[in-house]
């Protein structure tokens, strides 16, 4: 196994993945010929990503290793690759278009607790607790490596994408502090450090990176050890330091080379290690941890330099998205390239769309009023108008979500006197996250129901297959959501559509944004001359009939709009499209100006939580 970026074996990966070739993948009882390198989809606005926990998801081998199976438990599971493998079809038949896997490193082998796979030791080896026999595969890492190939091999055969979380800001717990342990106190200057051994113990006479450590010691590739490409100044915060016991690299750390002038010696070693990702495992994109602790010329750097290896083995859409847990302005100084700067490198592809989660599922849950929403998209118009993507228009700056493994609780709350009593809100969510604009992404287990809360994030980490009835494929939020997918998968405009949020009346006169908690969310997607409709009612108790505001060239008075969605089973049917003549009502835009028509709007009659998705 290389553990160097150098070495002969790692450049032969290189070597290989700029040969195409065809594989045969075999499926249950077919065999399906598929391209490699596997070539990128011709526009991720197709696609919709699916997110799991590899050490939670699946085991088909083992029950998992702690119960409850939904209990806070911050060690491993047992979750593996061939657990993933085994659900494939299930995920298929579900719609998703990606799989998101969280990182797939090697993790320090001394620790019980690193079962999300953000603590990185060997940045050229797969973890080997994720194979099917953890112990042979330390003995042998090419077994970890062939179980994750073949599960890329079968996504791709079935035609998922598959997508590695990748962490550039921090590595494992691979030292610790003279006199404090795993965590120091920030200071404005270097601590006496003891790399750690393979027990994990900090050794006095490790102050500086030991030659040639065994495998599960110190840090890999080679290249890494040094103690300057390491922060060792205790834990700090967004401008540097160590996130708790996970130690941060000095990206920002520069040298001098007679031959290439100043250079950035770990930011080169991140990169090529993470082009041999996309050699070695043919994966289709990155999406990359903690991207705001990052300088942002680096951000850029290596999006740039992941986009033209990709590039040079014909995957021409890889795609990179961030994690910045931020406001808009901080994620538009990483996605794109700012048009106002003189740089022409661009950054990231995409940023997870954080604004959005900080507002729609208050918004779903009848808790913050629809117009938060309209305000959110209105400041986004504004920080975005100077960003130049590499993917295109605005809705593939964001990939966007209803919750995720770092919060203490799921969207999803189940009742516990009324069980079912919420249960339309998470296809009201779902359907506006599907509908507005965006590459729309699924935690695992929300459609099974999952409701995890609690103290800590492993209140959100449930075992899924522990569950009695895991990967039912006939529970209803599976069956809503797959119905939520393959309405968006046929309409053009719920992809690629421009959006606009529309003002609503319950009088037929005054029409405005809904402002207040429990109210009406609505808006369209237009695409040429085509506009879909969708209409969400989060009051929880009470109906609404009223009337949506839709485009005056794009429908005729008296035409017709069918629903293609509804949670309901029984949903009333919108009547013809009205004519409403100048002077005969109020349109309160979100700016305050008042217009009074004419305009043509669509009467709707919703039921309490109910989302319709329309169309002509």
């Amino acid at each position: 196994m290389p553990t160097s970026i150098w070495s002969d074996e790692f450049q032969a990966v290189f070597d290989q993945a700029r040969s195409p070739r065809t594989k045969r993948i075999k499926i249950g009882r077919k065999t399906v010929s598929i391209p490699a390198p596997f070539p990128s989809p011709e526009d991720w606005r197709d696609k919709w990503i699916y997110f799991l926990i590899i050490d939670r998801f699946n085991n088909p081998q083992a029950p998992p290793r702690h119960l409850p199976w939904d209990g806070e438990h911050g060690e491993y599971q047992g979750g593996t690759f061939n657990g993933v493998r085994a659900q494939l079809d299930y995920l298929q038949e579900l719609g998703a278009g990606a799989i998101w896997l969280s990182p797939v490193l090697k993790n320090c082998q001394y620790s019980r607790y690193s079962y999300h796979g953000y603590g990185i030791q060997d940045f050229l080896q797969i973890e080997p607790r994720f194979a099917s026999d953890p112990e042979k595969a330390r003995k042998n890492p090419r077994l970890a490596e062939d179980e994750l190939i073949q599960l890329v091999d079968e996504a791709h055969a079935r035609g998922i994408y598959v997508i590695f979380d990748i962490v550039l800001n921090h590595v494992g717990d691979v030292f610790d502090y003279e006199n404090y342990g795993s965590v120091a106190p920030w200071r404005d200057y270097p601590y006496v450090i003891r790399w750690r051994d393979e027990t994990g113990k900090g050794r006095p006479d490790w102050n500086m990176p030991p030659d040639n450590p065994s495998a599960d010691a110190g840090i890999w590739p080679a290249e890494l050890q040094r103690n300057v490409f390491f922060r060792r100044q205790g834990e700090g915060g967004e401008a540097a330091g160590d996130f708790a016991s996970l130690k941060e690299l000095a990206t920002d750390h520069a040298e001098y080379s007679p031959v290439y002038g100043v250079y950035y010696p770990v930011r080169d070693i991140l990169i090529r290690a993470h082009q041999y990702l996309i050699a070695k495992f043919d994966v289709d994109g990155f999406r990359i941890d903690t991207l705001k602790y990052l300088e942002t010329d680096f951000a850029r750097v290596f999006a740039n330099a992941i986009r033209e290896f990709a590039f040079s083995l014909g995957k021409n859409e890889f795609f990179t998205f961030g994690e910045i847990y931020d406001n808009e302005d901080k994620i538009a100084r990483y996605i794109g390239r700012n048009a106002m700067e003189d740089s022409d490198l661009v950054g990231v592809d995409a940023a997870l769309d954080f604004p959005l989660f900080y507002k729609l599922p208050d918004i779903a849950k009848g808790r913050l009023a629809p117009v938060e929403m309209v305000k959110m998209f209105g400041y986004r118009r504004q920080v975005q108008r100077n960003i130049i993507s590499s993917q295109g228009e605005a809705s593939k700056f964001f990939v966007t979500f209803l919750d995720n493994h770092d919060q203490h609780q799921r969207f999803y709350y189940r009742d516990p006197i009324e069980p079912h009593r919420y249960d339309d809100q998470v296809a009201i969510a779902v359907g506006c996250l599907f509908a507005l604009q965006g590459i729309p992404c699924l935690y695992y287990g929300t459609e099974q129901g999952l409701h995890g809360a609690g103290r800590t994030l492993e209140a959100v980490r449930e075992a899924l297959w522990g569950s009695p009835k895991a990967f039912d494929r006939g529970h209803p939020f599976y069956q809503a959501l797959r119905q939520i997918a393959q309405v968006r998968n046929s309409r053009p405009a719920l992809r690629y559509g421009r959006q606009y949020f529309r003002p609503v009346s319950g009088d037929g006169v005054h029409f405005d944004f809904s402002n207040f908690p429990g109210g009406i969310l609505a808006f369209s997607r237009i695409l040429s001359d085509q506009e879909v409709v969708v209409v969400a009612n989060t009051n929880t108790q009470a109906g609404w009939p009223g009337e949506v505001l839709i485009d005056y060239s794009l429908n005729p008075a008296n035409s017709s709009y069918q629903v293609i969605f509804s949670n309901k089973p029984d949903p009333l049917l919108p009547a013809p499209v009205a004519e409403k003549p100048a002077g005969s009502i109020e349109i309160r835009d979100l700016n305050g100006a008042v217009s009074y028509g004419p305009t043509r709007v669509l009467p709707v009659q919703l039921q309490p939580m109910e989302i319709q998705i329309l169309t002509k």
